[in-house]
């Protein structure tokens, strides 16, 4: 299928508005009931800490001992998060740690005799070690159990970040375009770049054409908005062989159909693994809806000041701190990341910034911290060595809140990588509590006992989610 134009791009939007709407109170009560039949334990790995962004009061666990899986399986939520921050590892890493966490799931399942599903959650945009993580999900669970996987779920519709999914062509909002995502910023990532938008031809890119676009099974908008449950259970039962099911919807209300279908054909021995964005942890999860959170809700009284860090290189990252730049109230403070080609000068600016922050924020005075916006270029087929610059980047930001001897007001991390570093990390959190989200999409954890600073408000900024004024926005209100 081929990419479309500009002028189609616009079309395309004017079709979103359009599409007609559904009743939801009468899906809403078929998918408790089919969910109270989902005897499952639902465990959400998560390739870095905004996966969460969708839900509230569910536990994220920032390892994967069996100890800490056993503890998930045994809360009574039929789900947990399992916290990998797998984008920034390397593909061995990648390959390595999943290998471990499938063997450990598969321990836990058979000590407890409890049936579960595996949700890879990635990137929105379709960025991540895909298809390497689900690929090693699926061959060590079924060489460590008698569970065989008919199918995948691509499902990367994610509605807070603007992620929608129409006749097979995923689209990132840009504002009021749809733009196909083989044509955004995302698709050009050095790690994990991409050319196609419809993910059939996307799968057939990254499966090196071991899966077809031809092969996959698309549920269409027509089949969901139609609410034909039945035939859209039909194809899924028809899926063989882990071809891939792809999932159209730009609504919350095209998740529950096709979770009602999902739930039918697995009830009806059909196995699945899922790569998803975040829409479908809250639907598969059975999470309430909240209103967004408080500043009453996050903040306690205190004399010091917050602490903002921003690591993101994205566009739209970017648009944001110049516009957080217009708070008078902040101190800005950029971090020379540059220099970590240096490394005893690395350390030395690590020392200024870290030394700036803890007196700005004992004087009561909010602090950004930011990584120069220039990405590291170290030329063509460098991207291993890149990313190791990347962890040795995070790694300094992190060790600002690690050795940080006074306790800011909230910690806001702006970027994927940098917020979990900075939570596993700096702050020392082994399990947490997803309050709900401050704004559409962005996250809020309530740190644990065992952290640096334990029931802290710590908000994960995704780094492509929000308009431009959004970070400005969130800031102003805690502050």
């Amino acid at each position: 299928m081929k990419v479309q134009n500009s002028k189609q791009l616009r079309e395309v939007k004017s079709t979103l508005d359009n599409i007609p709407s559904l009743e939801t109170s009468k899906i809403q009560k078929q998918l408790q009931d089919e969910l109270l039949t989902l005897n499952k334990k639902i465990i959400v790995l998560d390739d870095d800490p905004t996966g969460v962004q969708t839900v509230n009061n569910i536990s994220v666990y920032t390892d994967w001992s069996v100890e800490s899986i056993k503890k998930g399986f045994s809360e009574k939520n039929s789900m947990f998060f399992i916290l990998t921050n797998s984008r920034a590892f390397s593909a061995s890493k990648t390959e390595e740690e999943h290998q471990k966490i499938a063997e450990h799931i598969a321990t836990v399942a058979k000590e407890l005799n409890k049936e579960f599903i595996i949700v890879s959650r990635g990137d929105s945009t379709l960025r991540g070690h895909y298809p390497l993580e689900t690929e090693v999900l699926k061959e060590t669970v079924e060489n460590k159990t008698n569970l065989m996987f008919d199918g995948e779920v691509i499902f990367p519709f994610f509605k807070e970040g603007g992620r929608y999914t129409i006749d097979n062509i995923h689209y990132v909002q840009d504002g009021e375009t749809l733009v196909p995502a083989g044509e955004t910023e995302f698709a050009k990532d050095r790690t994990f770049g991409y050319k196609s938008s419809h993910l059939g031809e996307w799968i057939e890119e990254k499966t090196e054409g071991r899966f077809t676009a031809e092969n996959a099974t698309y549920l269409t908008l027509e089949h969901i908005r139609a609410l034909d449950i039945d035939y859209l259970t039909e194809q899924l039962l028809k899926v063989k062989d882990f071809n891939k099911v792809i999932v159209n919807a730009v609504d919350y209300v095209d998740v529950m159909v096709v979770t009602i279908a999902l739930i039918r054909a697995m009830k009806n021995g059909k196995n699945y693994m899922f790569r998803t964005a975040a829409a479908i942890t809250k639907i598969i999860g059975g999470v309430a809806d909240r209103g967004l959170l408080t500043k009453s809700e996050l903040v306690e009284s205190s004399e010091h000041g917050g602490l903002i860090l921003i690591g993101s290189h994205v566009q739209k990252t970017t648009q944001q701190l110049e516009q957080l730049k217009q708070c008078e109230f902040i101190d800005f403070i950029q971090f020379d990341t540059h220099l970590v080609l240096h490394p005893e000068k690395f350390k030395k600016e690590r020392d200024r910034v870290l030394y700036q922050c803890e007196q700005l924020i004992a004087d009561g005075k909010t602090v950004a911290v930011y990584t120069r916006r220039e990405r590291l270029d170290l030329g063509e087929n460098k991207k291993e060595e890149e990313l190791e610059l990347s962890v040795k980047i995070s790694e300094a930001v992190t060790s600002i809140v690690k050795l940080l001897k006074v306790k800011p007001r909230f910690i806001i991390a702006k970027g994927g990588i940098t917020s979990s570093d900075i939570g596993v990390n700096g702050l020392s959190v082994q399990r947490a509590t997803v309050a709900g989200q401050i704004k559409p999409g962005i996250p809020v954890w309530l740190t644990g006992e065992e952290s640096k600073f334990p029931h802290m408000a710590y908000i994960i900024f995704p780094g492509n989610v929000g308009e431009v004024s959004t970070l400005r926005e969130v800031v102003e209100m805690l502050s």
